[in-house]
């Protein structure tokens, strides 16, 4: 399977309409069971995100919609024919490349799942080709602009550690070493979110990687963490100094304030103790990214961007991008080194007298 970063593999919101469940109640019971039975492959045997599951469920839920509405009641039934009938509704309702190329991809993972289960005599996926899409370059942030980020959000960190609330306040846990003192939930969140977007702007990891990570994956030692990605795949990545120092700092002042009992192993928490989630990690890199003023909004993604961007601007080589993104192409991590020259044109014209 190629890679979510790449454009083939379903991604972003599930096609609009009723959702999943509402659609397969709909569904004659054998396409149905069908549905059920790929959802189990992909959740148990693919090991895919809870994100690319539900990309795949809703674009398969509305190909079989559409075909059990043209009379097909069984897996068994259907064709490439039935396959470019669907997409052909999705290219006239002004579906974009991306999301055709997307959906259709999603059909070939369906039948090649029902061919290999015996309800397709041969898979019709193959001869819906492939459409090509227009890759686009992702946006990153300069380095000028992550340090200053990064250099703000550390003095406000700094800032926190440091201000410590009066002892003895009734029901309030204590720092270890320091009976009765804490430093408040606004400064453990400041502590947090310094320790949060250190941590992505070194590693390259994607957000589900982030708010995954239990306080045991980081090794300060050998200053790694252990990753857990896509597919299950573990991978062990390099954590630079700042970053170290700012998840040390969280886990030593931050994370005993926010702690609960339900909080476990997580390595990020949120305000009610909970393990941190993706959409609340996304939204705290918009908000400090915003408030920090770089030149545009981007998200955990377009860290990582600028991770692999900056990582081959320094000289790093492509294979050790591609083992530090845990991409499972290098064709995936290539993009980056388009985005470099491209940075690097720009920089020549603004600069050569010549140019």
């Amino acid at each position: 399977m190629k890679d979510a970063d790449e454009v083939t593999v379903p991604s972003g919101p599930p096609p609009p309409g009723p959702p999943p469940d509402v659609l397969a109640d709909a569904l004659p019971p054998a396409l149905a069971a069908a549905l059920a039975a790929f959802e189990r492959h992909l959740r148990s045997e693919r090991s895919l995100s809870p994100h690319t599951v539900r990309a795949y469920i809703g674009d398969v839920s509305s190909l079989l919609g559409y075909v059990g509405d043209q009379g097909i009641a069984a897996p068994e039934e259907l064709g490439v024919a039935e396959l470019r009938g669907w997409l052909a509704i999705q290219h006239e309702s002004g579906a974009a490349r991306a999301t055709l190329a997307r959906r259709g991809a999603a059909a070939r993972a369906f039948t090649a799942f029902a061919h290999r289960r015996g309800w397709l005599a041969t898979d019709p996926g193959p001869r819906l080709g492939t459409l090509k899409t227009r890759r686009t370059l992702p946006h990153v942030l300069s380095q000028d602009e992550m340090a200053d980020v990064l250099t703000g959000l550390d003095q406000a960190a700094r800032q926190a550690g440091a201000a410590r609330l009066p002892p003895g306040e009734p029901g309030e846990p204590g720092e270890p070493g320091e009976p009765g003192r804490r430093i408040g939930t606004e400064a453990a969140v400041a502590l947090r979110d310094s320790a949060v977007l250190e941590l992505l702007y070194a590693t390259g990891i994607r957000v589900s990687e982030l708010c995954g990570l239990d306080a045991a994956h980081l090794d300060q030692d050998r200053r790694t963490i252990r990753v857990r990605g896509k597919g299950d795949k573990e991978r062990t990545v390099p954590v630079g100094l700042p970053a170290l120092r700012a998840v040390t700092r969280w886990l030593d002042a931050g994370r005993t304030e926010l702690a609960t009992t339900a909080s476990g192993p997580a390595l990020f928490l949120g305000v009610r103790g909970g393990r941190l989630d993706p959409r609340t990690a996304r939204r705290i890199v918009h908000e400090r990214l915003g408030k920090a003023g770089t030149t545009r909004d981007t998200g955990p993604h377009g860290i990582r961007h600028s991770t692999a961007t900056h990582l081959l601007e320094g000289g790093a080589d492509l294979r050790s991008v591609q083992e530090i993104l845990g991409h499972s192409s290098p064709a995936t991590t290539q993009i980056y080194t388009h985005v470099s020259v491209d940075r690097l044109k720009s920089s020549y014209r603004q600069a050569h007298p010549r140019a």
